[in-house]
C-alpha cells in the first residue's frame, strides 16, 4: 500500500516554535520570552469575559460585527474593510494561503516574524529574505528583491524579534516603490507599543491604496494573548477575498466581548503604554551601562547582544538565567542574541539583577 503524502515542500519545512514556557527543576519560572503584556488586561475587559461564560454553549458571532464595529469606532475607521481573526497571525495565514503558491514569491525582513516563512513554505511559495538595516526592514533591499513573481511584501512595523521600526515616510516611499500588483502587508502588532513621533501603523495608507493591508492584535499590549483576537484593515476587494476562506465562527465568543472591552477602554491602554515606556528605557539603559548591545526598542521587548567569549556569550547568559527561574527567548537566527519581554516590575529589575551578576562573575 502506498501512505498518504502531504505536499513536498510541506514535508520538510520547519514549524513555527514558541517561546519556551517551562524550565527543567524550576516549578514556577517567570517566561519573559513571548512578549506578553505584564501590566495585564483592562478590568472591564475581564468582567466581560467572565459574563460571557454562561454563552459558551452557543456559536460566537460569525463576522464580529459588534467588535468591528467597537475597533471602527475607537480607531475612526470604515468597520465594512475590518477583519477579524484567530489573531493577527491568523489573518497573515490567511493572505498568504490566498494570493501566493507555486510559483510565486513572497518578501519579508530576514529577521522577521517567522509566520511569515513558515506559511510561505506551507503554500509551496518562494519565501525572499532581506538582509535587515539598522535592524528594521531594508526598503532598498525589498524593492531590488521585487520580481515578476513577487505577489506579497511584509513588513513588521515595529519588527520582531529586532525591535525597530520604519518612520513612516520609509513605508511610503517603499510603498511608492512596489507594483499595483503586489500586497504591501504592514504588520502593526506591536503599533501600541510604539512611542516614536514618525510612526504609523498604516491606516491611511490602506484607505488610499488598493494593495496595502494593516494588521493588528489584542495579544499585545491589549493582554488578549490567551484568547487569540486580532484584525485588520483593508481594500473592500481583499477583504472580501479574505471573507471567502477565512473559518467560520473564526474569533471565539468570550474573546469578542472582552476585545470590545479592551478597545473601549483607552484609559488603561494609555496607563499601559506609560509602564511599558519606562521600563523599556530604564532596562536598555541598564542593559547598555553593563557593556551589552541593547537594540532600541520601539515595541514590549528588547534584544541584547552579548559578547562572544563563550564565558559571557547569549547562550551561556541564557543558561544562567533559566538556572535562575527566567526564562528569555532564544534566536537560532540571531545566536549572539536575546530577546528580554519587558515584565512586571520585580520580574525587569531581578532580571536585570541576575544579567549584572552574571556579566561580572564567572557563571558556570
Amino acid at each position: 500500500m502506498t501512505a498518504p503524502k502531504a505536499h513536498s515542500w510541506i514535508a520538510g519545512m520547519a514549524p513555527y516554535v514558541p517561546g519556551k514556557a517551562k524550565v527543567e527543576g524550576v516549578a514556577h519560572p517567570v517566561k519573559l520570552s513571548s512578549n506578553e503584556c505584564a501590566f495585564g488586561p483592562s478590568p472591564a475587559a475581564l468582567e466581560a469575559f467572565a459574563q460571557s461564560a454562561e454563552q459558551i454553549l452557543r456559536y460566537p458571532e460569525a463576522d464580529s460585527a459588534a467588535l468591528r464595529s467597537a475597533i471602527a469606532g475607537v480607531h475612526g475607521l470604515d468597520e465594512e474593510r475590518i477583519i477579524c481573526g484567530a489573531g493577527s497571525d491568523d489573518i497573515l495565514t490567511l493572505l498568504i494561503h490566498s494570493y501566493a503558491g507555486p510559483g510565486d514569491e513572497v518578501i519579508y525582513s530576514q529577521y522577521g516574524f517567522m509566520v511569515y516563512p513558515v506559511q510561505t513554505t506551507a503554500v509551496g511559495a518562494t519565501g525572499i529574505a532581506v538582509p535587515n538595516k539598522n535592524w528594521a526592514a531594508d526598503v532598498d533591499g525589498i524593492l531590488a528583491a521585487v520580481t515578476s513573481s513577487t505577489k506579497l511584501v511584509f513588513i513588521d512595523n515595529p519588527n520582531n524579534p529586532t525591535g525597530a521600526y520604519l518612520p513612516w515616510p520609509e513605508i511610503e516611499r517603499l510603498h511608492a516603490g512596489l507594483p499595483e500588483s503586489v500586497v504591501l502587508v504592514l504588520d502593526a502588532a506591536y503599533a501600541e507599543c510604539v512611542t516614536a513621533a514618525d510612526y504609523s501603523a498604516g491606516a491611511e495608507l490602506v484607505e488610499r491604496a488598493d494593495n496595502v493591508m494593516m494588521t493588528r492584535t489584542f495579544s499585545k499590549m491589549y493582554a488578549l494573548a490567551g484568547l487569540r483576537v486580532g484584525w485588520a484593515y483593508g481594500p473592500p476587494a481583499i477583504i472580501d477575498i479574505l471573507n471567502r476562506v477565512r473559518m467560520p465562527f473564526n474569533v471565539c465568543l468570550p474573546g469578542q466581548p472582552a476585545a470590545i472591552a479592551a478597545v473601549e477602554d483607552t484609559g488603561h491602554l494609555a496607563q499601559s503604554v506609560a509602564f511599558n515606556r519606562e521600563w523599556r528605557a530604564a532596562m536598555t539603559a541598564a542593559l547598555d551601562a553593563m557593556g551589552l548591545d541593547a537594540v532600541d526598542s520601539q515595541t514590549n521587548f528588547i534584544l541584547v547582544g552579548f559578547p562572544k567569549d563563550s564565558a559571557h556569550d547569549a547562550s551561556a547568559a541564557n543558561k544562567f538565567l533559566a538556572k535562575n527561574g527566567y526564562i528569555v527567548r532564544a534566536l537560532p537566527s540571531l545566536p549572539h542574541h536575546l530577546r528580554i519581554s519587558v515584565g512586571k516590575a520585580e520580574q525587569n529589575q531581578a532580571v536585570l539583577t541576575l544579567l549584572a551578576e552574571f556579566m561580572n562573575g564567572s557563571p558556570q
